[in-house]
């Protein structure tokens, strides 16, 4: 099916753990995604249940070599020194037609020597949810994990209650996490952190060989890939929820749908995730966050950026600052770029401020008043927004702001960068709550959608509609 080529198992056996998928009674294919497929390098015809057991492991394809790797990771700004994939076992690595090397794994596929009491499996709800939101991401234009496909297992996940088994196929340009990289350091393993440090140069960043500390430049290569991958998200209203530094991506992918939710009503402070009782990861904290995360990096690498600590710290000091320098102009230009505005520059800041302000005190859909913003350009008459004062406020800075570009140009380049459907919390759960009733169809149609983000389409008009008042989802669940 695949052309496996197998690198990470190249490297010391305490990177990983060799595993085998559990055995499950009774595979069946749910969703294949063929489209993602081709693209890997598929090749040769399957059966729907060929297809069944190959992605519940219970067919392993020749080339495959099945293991759980090591990470650890600070959760809610707790150290935990061992986690590791506990319910992930990665198949192996393809090269796919545009030359890049994918990971593929399977999720809740069995217990692995990284399970810490759990029991490795996963329920179809959590599955259908990561499907939908990591393939509405990429059609969304953000770099994410992909999904590969679906499959129950015929038999139980016991959490609060009896739910259906299964098993998620996630394809990612790798799992190296900042928690990789923070298992090593904690165990004061130099020599290990050096080889996931070149290992994670020669497979995503390779320029930076040609840098005189390569390792200084793989954090800064690092840092600019997640700073510009967590303003896209905000500049999205996507709150991801659990961004604990395992489930910081070195790659720059979005990773781990757990309790993640795009926000209806705008707010600086909203929070989904049930177990974010602080509001550590709230939407507008996650700009802070990954700072925090990325300085953890940074902690790991001293001994790599210089023999002398304090030279070491002074240097990843700097870094930071530049990062931090970056993030506030990566989110003001994404901002801006939804607003119509081509260059936008450190005065846009006043008037962005203004605009978040204003859909904040008015409750209104984050979504839907970009979109309706977009109306304004060519005329003036408004029957959407509050005539206030703060919106005269704004509305003048703003026109003022565009008024030397070309009307239809811009209202075209705002209309390309807001789009008009996202994976709404509501309309997610009606998918899997369906699902759970062995009725696929409102999962399928919400895909569909899905994969058109900025395209106008009438017929399905209700999935761009903000949830009412009943329809409304206040909290997300990890559900693994």
């Amino acid at each position: 099916m695949f052309e496996f080529d197998n690198t990470y198992t190249k490297l010391p056996s305490k990177f990983f753990a060799n595993v085998n998928p559990l055995t499950v009674p009774q595979a069946k294919l749910i969703k294949f995604n063929e489209t993602l497929a081709h693209e890997l390098g598929k090749n040769g015809e399957y059966s729907s249940q060929q297809l069944a057991e190959i992605f519940a492991g219970q067919t392993i394809l020749e080339g495959s070599q099945p293991i759980a790797m090591a990470y650890a990771g600070h959760q809610f700004g707790h150290f935990v020194p061992q986690l590791g994939d506990g319910r992930a076992i990665l198949l192996g690595e393809v090269v796919a037609k545009n030359g890049v090397r994918y990971d593929i794994q399977l999720k809740g596929a069995g217990r692995t020597p990284f399970s810490r009491g759990g029991d490795g499996r996963c329920p179809l709800g959590p599955a259908l949810r990561e499907y939908i939101v990591s393939e509405a991401m990429h059609a969304l234009g953000v770099p994410t994990t992909r999904a590969l496909a679906i499959v129950t297992t015929g038999d139980f996940v016991y959490r609060n209650s009896k739910l259906p088994g299964a098993i998620f196929t996630r394809v990612a340009k790798s799992h190296i996490r900042v928690g990789t990289f923070e298992y090593f350091a904690s165990r004061r393993n130099k020599d290990a952190i050096q080889q996931l440090a070149d290992y994670a140069i020669a497979r995503h960043y390779p320029k930076a060989q040609e840098h005189d500390n390569p390792y200084i430049a793989f954090f800064r290569s690092v840092a600019e890939a997640q700073i510009s991958l967590v303003t896209t998200w905000m500049s999205l209203g996507f709150i991801h929820g659990v961004m604990n530094t395992d489930n910081t991506s070195i790659s720059g992918e979005t990773i781990d749908f757990g309790p993640c939710a795009f926000m209806d009503e705008f707010n600086f402070h909203k929070v989904f995730s049930s177990i974010d009782h602080q509001g550590r990861y709230a939407y507008a904290n996650q700009a802070a966050i990954i700072m925090w995360n990325l300085s953890r990096l940074g902690d790991c690498l001293l001994e790599l950026v210089h023999k002398d600590q304090k030279k070491a710290i002074s240097i990843l000091e700097e870094e930071l600052e530049v990062a931090h320098n970056l993030l506030e102009k990566s989110f003001t230009q994404k901002i801006a770029a939804k607003l119509g505005i081509e260059d936008s520059c450190e005065e846009d800041h006043e008037m962005i401020t203004a605009w978040l302000q204003y859909l904040q005190k008015q409750k209104y859909d984050y979504t839907i008043s970009f979109r309706e913003l977009t109306k304004l350009v060519n005329v003036s008459q408004n029957n959407f927004f509050e005539n206030n004062v703060e919106f005269r406020d704004f509305l003048s800075m703003w026109r003022h702001r565009i008024k030397t570009q070309d009307a239809n140009e811009t209202q075209k380049k705002m209309q390309q960068v807001n789009p008009i459907f996202i994976p709404r919390n509501h309309q997610v759960e009606r998918a899997i709550s369906h699902a759970m009733q062995d009725d696929f169809s409102v999962f399928e149609e919400l895909n569909k959608v899905l994969q058109k983000p900025y395209e106008e389409q009438p017929q399905f008009e209700e999935y761009q509609k903000a949830p009412r008042e009943e329809q409304k989802v206040q909290a997300t669940f990890c559900g693994t």
